[in-house]
Order: C-alpha cells, then sequence, then structure tokens
C-alpha cells in the first residue's frame, strides 16, 4: 500500500478547508447565517460533518474565515514590501491599513453580512489574533535581527491596536435592538489613531 506524499495531503487539505469557506459564506448569503447548519455548510462542500469538525468549530468561524483566511500572509507581505528607509511605524501602519480596507471585490457582501450580526462580529474580531505571528516574524526581519522578543512584543501590541479599532468600527448604535452597526468613523483613520500611540516604540526598536 502506497502512502499519500506529504505535499498533496496538504493540497487535499487546503482545498477542503477552501472549499467549506465558500460553502459556509454562500449559504450564509443565500439564507441568513441563522438557517445555515454544520451539515448543510459540509453537504454543499461535499465532505461529511465530521471532516468539518476538522476545520471549524462553529459556522461562524468558517463564514468568517472566507474573508479573512489570507490576511496574515497578505500582512507580512505587505510589511517586507515596504522600502527599506521606511520607518518601521510607517511600514507596519501602511500594511495594516491596506489589508483592512481593500477587501477583495467578493468581500463586500461578506463584510456586511459581518457587520449585521452580533456573532459572526465576535468571530471576525477574535481573527485579529492570527495576524500576531506573521507580524512578530515580519517585524523580526524588518529590524534584522533573529532575538524575536522584542518582535514578539510589538507583535501583540500592534494586534491588540486593530482589534480596538475594529471594535470601535463596529459598535452598535447606541440602544439599538436589532445590532445595527453605526461605523464611528472611517477604518483607516480609526486604524492610524490606534496605532500612533505605538510609534515610538516601533522606531526605537530599530
Amino acid at each position: 500500500m502506497t502512502q499519500e506524499r506529504p505535499d498533496l495531503r496538504e493540497r487535499k487539505k487546503r482545498a477542503t478547508q477552501e472549499a467549506l469557506r465558500e460553502a459556509a459564506l454562500r449559504l450564509a448569503l443565500e439564507h441568513g447565517t441563522a438557517n445555515v447548519r454544520v451539515g448543510d455548510i459540509a453537504e454543499a462542500a461535499g465532505v461529511s460533518p465530521r471532516t468539518y469538525n476538522n476545520y471549524f468549530s462553529s459556522r461562524e468561524q468558517a463564514i468568517v474565515a472566507a474573508v479573512t483566511a489570507q490576511r496574515e500572509a497578505r500582512i507580512a507581505e505587505a510589511i517586507a514590501a515596504q522600502p527599506a528607509h521606511v520607518p518601521l511605524a510607517d511600514a507596519v501602519a501602511a500594511a495594516i491599513v491596506h489589508i483592512y480596507t481593500t477587501p477583495g471585490d467578493d468581500d463586500h457582501a461578506a463584510l456586511l453580512l459581518i457587520a449585521t450580526d452580533p456573532a459572526l462580529r465576535h468571530v471576525f474580531l477574535d481573527t485579529t489574533a492570527g495576524i500576531e505571528p506573521p507580524l512578530t516574524t515580519a517585524i523580526a526581519q524588518r529590524l534584522g535581527h533573529p532575538d524575536q522578543h522584542t518582535a514578539r512584543i510589538l507583535a501583540a501590541s500592534v494586534t491588540a491596536a486593530v482589534r480596538i479599532a475594529l471594535e470601535r468600527w463596529l459598535e452598535p448604535a447606541p440602544n439599538s435592538t436589532t445590532g445595527l452597526v453605526v461605523p464611528t468613523g472611517s477604518l483607516p483613520d480609526l486604524l492610524h489613531g490606534a496605532l500612533a500611540p505605538l510609534a515610538p516604540a516601533l522606531d526605537a526598536a530599530r
């Protein structure tokens, strides 16, 4: 009996995860999140509910992943793409703002769905934690030394600032009984404002 090559197994896993994300988002957009069950998503993706549970713990997690799946890698790439002479604080801010404010053509309907569903908003905000590891690596590379202790502290601070900015942006309207979101300002401004207090520490690290 021959075994699958590791790279083939990984490609199959990625393909299954992508199929589940796409099915979850499509069904949620068509029927509303409350009307979508895990079994529906698994069936639409051509897998069993048990397989679904190997990848996602809830329907909300799968739906949100359709928007955020590539964000971590894109942030690291965006920081690396900044010219070497750009201060670290400016490089990080530019990368963060670009990734969070330039969604793909197919993401607008998904972001609207997330903004109007409290459970999806909660999961969306939780996904900010995923940017910390690639930020740590990108900042360490930018600083030019292998010790990641300082880079990790800075990345954790940036991650917290991003979450705070997103929380403000996705705040429900006061006294709202429907969970209607009324953004408190433009997302780029909120992100810049949240990251501004970290600029001295980021630039001093060089």
